[in-house]
């Protein structure tokens, strides 16, 4: 299954990089969100390679995955594997410059099953395409306001 959203910033596109860059704030955002999220050992701590542990809740059960980045084209796009016991797929995360004090974030995931029930899940999800599709966007809308309102506190404190 593929989904793909975008979300226009008021934010230069180098900004929006570093902030999809920041490893330690997304990990302290997961942790508030509920996951447990572990660096993997022997992995570098940022750019290709770069690999975490990912458990939590997801529909009223446990899951885990395991996230890595495959490519990282600066000021351009990251590129995350995901890989669990019951999915693999990708996460694209691509930032356009728009102007030079705005950006556009374009987000790709795409994630295929591994086991029975996820392509159960997986298909479920397909009938109810429009619902979720709408929320995935309605979630980077709210990612591209928390990107923005990071921007402009740090422009404040400049």
């Amino acid at each position: 299954m593929k989904l793909t959203a975008k979300t226009d910033l008021e934010v230069p596109a180098a900004a929006v990089f570093a902030t999809l860059v920041d490893h330690p704030f997304w990990e302290r955002d997961a942790v508030r969100n509920g996951a447990e999220v572990e660096r993997l050992p022997g992995t570098p701590a940022t750019g290709i390679g770069a690999a975490w542990s990912v458990r939590g809740q997801f529909r009223g059960k446990a899951r885990k995955v395991q996230l890595t980045i495959t490519e990282l084209v600066e000021n351009q796009r990251v590129v995350l594997a995901l890989d669990g016991p019951t999915i693999e797929g990708f996460a694209r995360f691509e930032v356009m410059v728009l102007s030079p004090r705005r950006s556009r974030l374009r987000v790709d995931v795409e994630f295929k099953p591994k086991t029975l029930s996820a392509r159960l899940f997986i298909n479920t999800m397909r009938l109810a395409k429009g619902r979720v599709q709408a929320k995935f966007e309605s979630r980077l809308g709210k990612v591209g306001g928390r990107i923005k309102d990071r921007y402009e506190r740090s422009q404040v404190q400049a």
